[in-house]
């Protein structure tokens, strides 16, 4: 076994990245305070080609030391914007035909693993760390998921969960298009 380097990875360039075809699916991040945090999530859009990430509220945008030292240069490979309401940007994203889905903790979250994705068009919802997604936008999705969690704790870390909704969504969203 070698370790390959980074030039035999036969990535694109964000220029390439940019120009191809998009997922189904758009990240909305309701008012992140932590620019680390966001920048991970530009890494993690860019690696499953997710079609916008929108930055709303409090949360950080780039140009910003801490988003640039974690995002490693994926701000220029993935399509963002910003919104000074999160509600803008789901409102924005229903009339274009997404389904809004809030990543939390509710009475009526279904489970990660039994949400079907097939070819349908879906903006993710991930809220601050400390509080979640806010009531007046959570009154704007159409359903909520939550990731299984068996220890102590009651949440991952918002760039984690980011990567995990991601590859779950992209892995049912490949199966069906096989």
């Amino acid at each position: 076994m070698k370790k390959l380097r980074t030039d035999e990875l036969g990535r694109s360039s964000p220029e390439e990245a940019l120009n191809s075809e998009r997922s189904p699916f758009v990240i909305i991040l309701d008012d992140l305070r932590s620019a680390h945090n966001v920048g991970s999530i530009f890494r993690t859009c860019d690696a499953f080609l997710v079609n916008e990430l929108s930055l709303c509220g409090i949360t950080p945008c780039p140009p910003h030391r801490e988003i640039a030292k974690t995002a490693l240069g994926s701000t220029n490979s993935v399509i963002w914007n910003s919104f000074d309401r999160t509600e803008d940007a789901v409102l924005k994203f229903r009339s274009k035909g997404y389904r809004i889905v809030a990543v939390e903790h509710t009475d009526s979250s279904a489970q990660l693993q039994d949400m079907e994705f097939n070819d349908q068009k879906t903006a993710f919802v991930f809220g601050s760390e400390v509080n979640g997604i806010s009531n007046e936008v959570l009154e704007l999705c159409d359903l909520a998921v939550e990731i299984p969690m068996f220890g102590s704790k009651h949440s991952f870390n918002v760039s984690v969960c980011a990567g995990i909704v991601l590859w779950e969504a992209w892995n049912k969203h490949e199966r069906t298009n096989l």
